[in-house]
């Protein structure tokens, strides 16, 4: 095609077609796969975690559905189950979820046309979504491609979600280490996006920042540890435009 968007890029052949070509969900899929294995362990953590907190097993597939930020799921849970005040919950969906912030300033929502599919895409605009699209060869993905590679990653998790809660029945109560699943699935994350941009001060002051917020705040450690290393972002980024004004 010789027209380009207004953006700048040149809009993929499925662009323009009102039904989503067979190629375009398959590659989708094949894409969100990468992804699918850690999400389906952490959903299937989640599920179990739920059956074992006394409630029926299809508030698993609510929850996962609706709230669908799996690591604010696992403290969402707690809250609940301990009748924890709507501030408290308020505060801690917030701290949890304000990196959602910083994601969309890369996030290409500006590919996803039509209210509807910038609603959903804002909506499920997730840790293993951002991570997906934010890899070099991503650039000139569709807007459909965006868009089922969300839906794809939704489906793993509420799927396993749901899957674990049925099963949670079989595994005896006070099982320990499956909220390691959390904490397994953002190493994950953090080695696949080291691997495509190769920032190795950033790596080494995020893994610094963690550790200095944990000392010193604890398990409290999210928002202290977000906080400089959004600090440090912000310096870096100063610092490199004052230095190619110079030059």
């Amino acid at each position: 095609m010789s027209e380009v968007e207004s953006d700048g890029a040149v809009p993929a052949p499925d662009e323009d077609s009102r039904t989503v070509p067979r190629p375009v969900v398959l590659l989708a899929l094949k894409d969100s796969l990468a992804v699918a294995v850690a999400a389906a362990a952490m959903g299937l953590a989640f599920g179990v975690l739920v059956s074992q907190s006394g409630l029926p097993w299809w508030w698993s597939t609510i929850f996962s559905a609706v709230i669908f930020a799996g690591s604010l799921e696992f403290l969402l849970l707690g809250l609940v189950m301990t009748f924890a005040p709507l501030g408290q919950i308020a505060a801690t969906a917030f701290v949890v979820n304000v990196r959602h912030v910083f994601y969309a300033l890369s996030f290409p929502l500006h590919r996803v046309h039509g209210v509807a599919g910038k609603a959903y895409s804002t909506f499920a605009l997730t840790d293993e979504a951002f991570a997906l699209t934010a890899r070099p060869e991503a650039r000139n993905w569709s807007r459909a491609r965006i868009v089922w590679v969300q839906a794809f990653v939704q489906i793993f998790w509420v799927g396993s979600v749901t899957v674990g809660a049925i099963g949670g029945t079989l595994i005896p109560a006070g099982a320990v280490g499956l909220d390691f699943a959390v904490t397994a699935l953002f190493v994950v994350l953090g080695i696949d996006a080291f691997r495509a941009r190769r920032d190795v001060p950033a790596a080494i002051v995020a893994v610094a920042c963690a550790l200095i917020g944990h000392l010193l705040f604890g398990e409290q450690m999210v928002l202290a540890a977000m906080g400089m290393f959004t600090a440090f972002l912000v310096a870096r980024y100063v610092i490199a435009g004052k230095a190619g004004r110079r030059a």
